[in-house]
This record gives C-alpha cells, sequence and structure tokens, in this order.
C-alpha cells in the first residue's frame, strides 16, 4: 500500500485551518481524509481517527481534550466539525470502570464535550483516549480483515506483526473493547498499533505523519504475507460461460423490478435498487463454494446494519419467463423472510433487553453470472452496500486464498446488528415522505408543469427520473434539482414519439433506482390550426403523435415494469381543460386530448384487478413553455383578452400555477382508492366541469 502523505500538502492545510482549529486538529483533518479517501481502508462513514490537543473551557481555563470523528461524519470529507472535543482526563477515568452501559457511555462522553452542539462522540472514543499516542487511526483495511478473519488469527498476527502490534481477540465495540485494551495493554511501551481480530487495525505516533505511516506499513505487511503465501491470488477472473455486459444487462432489468415487487408483497416498505457486477463479484459468484462463505457473515461486524447477515441467492434461470421468474423472487424472498426470522429469535433469546425485530427485507442479492442487486431505503444506502458488497467479495476470496473465510459467530453479529448505537448511525439517512422508496418517471420534465411536478414528488420523499427531448434544458433541471435532493433525482433523455427512446429512458431508470413506482406522462404540445383544412388536418396528425400516441408509448413502457413488479401503482396523464371544452382553432390539441381522457379510463378499466391506478389532471392556462412562440397572444386573441387577463379567466380570478398542478399530481400519486378520475386544476371553468 502506498502513502499519501505530502508534507507540502499538510503544510497548506495547516496554514488554511490551522489560525481558527490549531495545527493539531488542522493535521488531524488533513491525515483522517487521506485515510478515507482509500477504499482498501476506509467505506462510508467507517473508521474513526482522534487527536489528543490542549484547548480553553469557556471560562478560558486550559484543558486537555481528545478530538475525536464524531458520528455521520465521513473520513473522507471531514470536516474540523466533525471532531467532537471531549474533555480527556474523565474519558480515560471511564475506561478503567468495571462496567458501563451503551446509554450511559453515551451519556458520559456527551457530558465531556466542550461544545454540547458537537456531534456525538465516536463509539471508540474511549479507546482513543486511553491509547498512549498523541494522535489515534483506526481502519478496517481489506488486507487486515483477510487476514484476521482466520481460524487462527492470533498465530497470523503473530507471523505477520509480531511484536510491534499488540493482537486484541474480537470483542464488542464501543466500552467492551476498550475494557479488553486496558486489561491486556497496561504497558504499550513499545506497541505501535493494536490488531483487532476479525474488525480492523489500530495505529499511533507523536505526530499525525507518524499514525498514518504506521496504518500504511501495517497493512502492506499484510498484503505482502498474503502475496507471500498465494503470489497469484489476488488476480480477479471472472468465471467462464458468464454472459456479457449487455446480455447481463437486460437480465439485470428484467430481475430487478420482479424481485422489487416480491419484497412489496412480502409486507415490507418501498426500497431503492442497484446492481453492482464488479470482477470481484463476478468472480465470487462463480465458485462453487460461494453461497457457503457468503453464509458465514460479514467481513467486520460493523458492515451489518448495511448488509444483513446473510445475502439472498437467487437462480436466473428460466429468466425470460416472467411468471416463472416473479414465483422465484417471491418464493426466495418469503424463505429469506422467515430465516431472518428464525436468526432473530434464536439470537433475541439470549439478550438482556427486549428488542424490536428489524424488517426482514435482504438488502444483498446474489445472481450468479449477473451481479449482486443492492438494496437501501435511498439509492445513497443501495449505493453504499454496492460498494461494501464490491470490497468484502475480494476480502472474502482473499481469506479463502490463505485459509478459511471465518468471520465473527451469529450472536455477535446480532449483537452489533441490533445495538442501538450502530443503528443510530443510520438515522439521518432514511428517506422520510408519504413517497419514501417510491420511484417516479416524468416526462417533459425540464420545464414548466413536469419540472415542477418532479420536483413537489421529491419534497414527497420519491426518487424521481426526469426525462426531456430537450438535452440542454434538462441538463439544467437535473442539476438544479440536484443541489436540492441529490441522488434521489436523475434523468435522460427521451422523445416519447420513438419507441427505441422510450425503451431505453424506462430501462435506465429501471437499472438506475430498481423499478418504477409512479408514471407521470406529461411531455406534450399545444397546436392549433383548422381542422376542416389541409394545414389543419397535418397538424392534427402531428399532435396525435406526441399528445396521445406518446402517452400511449410511455404508459404501455411504464405499465410493463409495474406488472412485473406485482405491486400496483399509478399512472398519471397530464390532459387539458381543452379535452372537455374546446377553443377556437385549437382542435389540433383538443381532439389529441380528448382521445388521452379516454385512453387513461381504458387503462383504468383494465389494470384495476393489478393494483394500478389510472388518474388525470385537467389543467388549463398553465404559465409554460406551450405558450411560447405567439401561442399566448393567438389564444388570448380568440378569447378577446389581454394576455394577463388570459391567464386571470376563470371562477376564482386567479392564475393557476405549475405548482398547482404539481400538487394535484403528488395527490393523487398518493391516492390509494382513486382510479379513473380527472382533478381539475384550472381555477374553475363550468363549461369543462366534468360532471
Amino acid at each position: 500500500m502506498r502513502s499519501r502523505f505530502v508534507p507540502a500538502d499538510a503544510a497548506r492545510i495547516t496554514q488554511e485551518l490551522g489560525p481558527h482549529h490549531g495545527a493539531d486538529l488542522a493535521l488531524r483533518v488533513y491525515s483522517s481524509r487521506l485515510l478515507g479517501a482509500d477504499p482498501a481502508l476506509v467505506l462510508h462513514g467507517g473508521g474513526n481517527t482522534s487527536v489528543k490537543a490542549a484547548a480553553r473551557e469557556r471560562t478560558g481555563e486550559p484543558v486537555e481534550v481528545l478530538y475525536v470523528k464524531g458520528s455521520g461524519w465521513d473520513l473522507g470529507t471531514i470536516e474540523p466539525a466533525g471532531f467532537s472535543a471531549c474533555r480527556l482526563d474523565p474519558l480515560q477515568r471511564l475506561c478503567r470502570l468495571d462496567t458501563l452501559s451503551d446509554d450511559d457511555m453515551v451519556a458520559a462522553l456527551r457530558s465531556q464535550l466542550l461544545d454540547p452542539s458537537s456531534p456525538t462522540p465516536s463509539v471508540e472514543a474511549l479507546l482513543h483516549a486511553f491509547l498512549p499516542g498523541k494522535f489515534v487511526d483506526h481502519t478496517h483495511a481489506d488486507a487486515v480483515l483477510a487476514l484476521q478473519n482466520q481460524p487462527n488469527a492470533r498465530d497470523i498476527a503473530a507471523e505477520v506483526w509480531g511484536t510491534t502490534f499488540l493482537f486484541i481477540p474480537y470483542v464488542m465495540p464501543g466500552f467492551a473493547l476498550a475494557k479488553r485494551v486496558v486489561e491486556l495493554g497496561r504497558d504499550l511501551e513499545g506497541i505501535h498499533g493494536l490488531i483487532l481480530e476479525q474488525h480492523g487495525i489500530f495505529t499511533w505516533g507523536a505526530t499525525a505523519e507518524e499514525s498514518y505511516e504506521r496504518m500504511i506499513a501495517g497493512v502492506t505487511e499484510a498484503e505482502e504475507w498474503r502475496l507471500k503465501r498465494r503470489p497469484r491470488a489476488r488476480v480477479v477472473s471472472v468465471a467462464a460461460g458468464a454472459p456479457d455486459a449487455a446480455a447481463r444487462r437486460r437480465t439485470q432489468a428484467e430481475i430487478a423490478p420482479r424481485l422489487r415487487g416480491a419484497i412489496v408483497r412480502a409486507g415490507q416498505k418501498h426500497f431503492v435498487m442497484q446492481w453492482r457486477a464488479d470482477d470481484a463479484i463476478i468472480a465470487l459468484l462463480g465458485r462453487a463454494d460461494a453461497r457457503a462463505i457468503t453464509a458465514r457473515g460479514t467481513v467486520t461486524p460493523d458492515h451489518v446494519i448495511r448488509t444483513k447477515p446473510q445475502p439472498l441467492w437467487i437462480d436466473a434461470a428460466g429468466r425470460g419467463d416472467s411468471a416463472a421468474m416473479i414465483t422465484a423472487c417471491e418464493s426466495a424472498v418469503v424463505a429469506y423472510a422467515r430465516e431472518y426470522e428464525a436468526y432473530f429469535k434464536r439470537c433475541s433469546a439470549k439478550s438482556s433487553r427486549p428488542l424490536k425485530r428489524l424488517d426482514s427485507a435482504p438488502r444483498v442479492v446474489f445472481v450468479s453470472g449477473v451481479g449482486a442487486l443492492t438494496i437501501g431505503r435511498t439509492v445513497d444506502d443501495a449505493r453504499i452496500v454496492g460498494d461494501i458488497v464490491a470490497r468484502s467479495a475480494q476480502v472474502m476470496q482473499d481469506a479463502e486464498s490463505v485459509g478459511s473465510f471465518h468471520p465473527v459467530s451469529e450472536q455477535d453479529l446480532f449483537d452489533v446488528e441490533y445495538w442501538s448505537l450502530e443503528q443510530a448511525k443510520l438515522a439521518t439517512s432514511t428517506s422520510t415522505g408519504p413517497l419514501a422508496g417510491q420511484i417516479a418517471f416524468v416526462t417533459g420534465g425540464a420545464s414548466g408543469i413536469g419540472l415542477a411536478t418532479a420536483e413537489h414528488l421529491l419534497t414527497l420523499g420519491a426518487h424521481v427520473f426526469v426525462t426531456d427531448r430537450a438535452a440542454d434544458p434538462l441538463s439544467v433541471a437535473l442539476a438544479t434539482l440536484g443541489v436540492r435532493f441529490g441522488t434521489r433525482v436523475a434523468g435522460g433523455p427521451c422523445d416519447v414519439t420513438s419507441a427505441a427512446d422510450v425503451a431505453a429512458a424506462v430501462e435506465q431508470t429501471v437499472m438506475t433506482f430498481g423499478g418504477i413506482d409512479v408514471l407521470v406522462s406529461n411531455a406534450g404540445t399545444a397546436p392549433q390550426g383548422l381542422l376542416h383544412t389541409a394545414e389543419g388536418e397535418a397538424t392534427l396528425e402531428r399532435s396525435l403523435e406526441i399528445n396521445l400516441l406518446g402517452h400511449q408509448r410511455i404508459a404501455r413502457a411504464v405499465t410493463e415494469v409495474m406488472l412485473a413488479q406485482g405491486a400496483g401503482g399509478c399512472l398519471l396523464f397530464n390532459a387539458s381543460k381543452s379535452a372537455l371544452n374546446q377553443g377556437p382553432e385549437f382542435g389540433p390539441y383538443a381532439v389529441a386530448k380528448a382521445g388521452l381522457l379516454s385512453l387513461m379510463r381504458q387503462y383504468a378499466v383494465d389494470l384495476g384487478a393489478y393494483g394500478i391506478r389510472s388518474n388525470a389532471v385537467n389543467a388549463d392556462r398553465i404559465r409554460t413553455e406551450l405558450f411560447a412562440g405567439g401561442v399566448l397572444e393567438a389564444r388570448a386573441k380568440a378569447r378577446g383578452l389581454s394576455a394577463e387577463a388570459y391567464f386571470r379567466q376563470n371562477l376564482l380570478c386567479r392564475e393557476t400555477t405549475a405548482s398547482d398542478v404539481a400538487k394535484a399530481f403528488g395527490w393523487l400519486a398518493g391516492a390509494k382508492a382513486t382510479t379513473g378520475a380527472v382533478i381539475t386544476v384550472d381555477g374553475g371553468n363550468a363549461a369543462a366541469f366534468v360532471r
């Protein structure tokens, strides 16, 4: 492993942060980011670091503190605010207690914060306080885990690190680990770090550079030892006969919605899913002993809160037979839930406190030759699971190459999974709102009603895939939404008059989020003309292509996904007041929109038995791009009105906005008992009343 410590960079960040936070904390930030930037050392919030330094109480009195990583922060991007400053002496005295409950430990740690608004200190804060180094680093390095997830981990530690590192048999993180180190390591003279069985590695030093370099050296020793034992074992080879990328993608697009629906039907929440097909994953899946290896547990107990104790396995054989695949997915999900519930019953019986079972949905699904389907309440959660699975797949194979992958026991894994201090790490990542975990597909989303609807669905907690045929405005819209909603919004170009575009966009949504629950079919134009003229008839034909058949193409493609999921869904169409109350010289638009209402009702009739609802919103005179190019002036003139008066000509005498329409779509998305309905959002137009 190569060191990334550059003295000039350390000096630069010290100059940048030192004046406000002190040189010690500035250097702590720098070397922490180096550790967090390497996925072979740290993944997504894992690991922790600290520095012992001088500070001042609010009274101005000097005090020694421990700056330790706060819960919820990631080492790769940590800022000074991510380190909680705790009075050092009280923490060191806590290490000498015989017992300390989790709640008491957290309370004690928080009671020693210089700033009560700081994040809760790491669960390893007491251990950091006890260890002798000024700077202390802790990682879950892949190379160390491969050697320490072995039945003879102690012997390997002695052979690899000798007396430079102190071996610590596995013990629960937190106070129990700190207490064990206190008992085993009262004299740490000449020791550079700890090797934690089935957990990771600690190093320390008088400077940030010394502690960091000892970490790199310790991990490098593990890498070199493994290579000497199995010089070619690190080479990953994809199993012969594995499908090529295009065939794999087709299979992934078939399986994801079917499995997603099976989880919903099993009584679980809506989840987001992503595929991972890294070489290490495909190589692991190609092993004859893959199921046995992955059933043993996780490569470090910390991963269990993200991945569950075991993955779900399904067979991709028979793909292409939709009914058979749905049945296979459902059977696998039900069996997994049954096994998870039995695991909870076995292990919770040994708990000293009552526990509430977590959901029994899998977080990792392995499909031989196809990849790993990773699952989370948000797309970020699913991506984090994917990163963990990819690294774990390699660690498991490395462990097998030098012995036998031997993680912590089932009970130990359970204790971490149901440890309140670990579960608290996930609290901030949970998507909230009535549409949390649901996936929406919005056409014509670069501006106007489509953009407003995409934004509103995102505020309701949904993940939203936005399309438009105008690529540049779409890019701007996605960037704007992304600032506020992050990875819960994605998108791509789509012309709804192109069947190929529609199919590609729907498949991209499935590959990005795992399925589709809500369609907002919004894309359209507002053509004018007289139907009794040749020009008007040609305009009508073009209008039908986009304003009727475009909706049909997208609805059909999305319906295929919803039927594959077998968990219901919602088709929503942007119709128009013109479908019921035509305007002068607006026939090409009105006729197509009247057909759209009929299309919506037909879907309601045909798909109700599958739990798929179909509804429409009739809007009128919304200030959007449809009125550009002289359309507004022409429509106002046809009504004998000024442009501004045209927008307010309704019973409520108020302009109806794109946001008003978006809220109607949002309500319909959650209206479980409504189908075949038309919601009017036009400020009131008696001639267009539906009933």
